[in-house]
């Protein structure tokens, strides 16, 4: 998540192709208390701190029946992460992986993911737990938990709308 250009030993970077445009577009903000990527937790956790999914206009009405589900996946665009390394050194333990092998936030395309326990939903703002990113990430999409569309959902509403 941050743009440091220290490489650990057995690290490899390349030269980033020239970006073409996917068309994405940003849903909203994501604020959480940390601002550093040494102080945000590896992974999120259902009893963390609350956090909020700030939804811009023109997309707040999309949040019409989320309340539904107890989890979602939230998908995020990390901002600051570096884009250029296809071998890294998890936690600088000499054990040398491709990128995606692993869940580092550096990667070509920077997209992270959590599936989160929804506390409440009030106007545009999604109240979450479970998150592990920075403050200020932008929002790409915010989905039910998969699990929540399997049969035993089913009974409940879920699944009703193929995905």
């Amino acid at each position: 998540m941050v743009q440091d250009k220290a490489l650990r030993e057995g690290e490899v970077t390349v030269e980033t192709p020239k970006a073409s445009d996917a068309g994405l577009i940003f849903i909203g903000r994501i604020r959480t208390p940390w601002t550093s990527r040494e102080d945000t937790p590896r992974q999120g956790r259902h009893d963390g701190p609350v956090c909020r999914l700030e939804i811009f206009e023109p997309w707040v009405p999309a949040l019409k029946g989320v309340d539904f589900y107890s989890n979602l996946e939230v998908i995020y665009w990390l901002h600051r992460s570096r884009r250029d390394l296809v071998l890294q050194s998890p936690k600088d333990n000499r054990s040398t992986r491709g990128t995606f092998s692993l869940r580092s936030p550096v990667r070509p395309n920077p997209i992270g993911t959590s599936i989160v326990k929804l506390v409440k939903l009030e106007g545009n703002i999604v109240f979450v737990r479970g998150l592990d990113c920075l403050d200020e990430t932008p929002l790409l999409d915010v989905k039910p938990d998969r699990c929540e569309f399997s049969p035993l959902a089913a009974g409940k509403g879920g699944g009703e709308e193929g995905e």
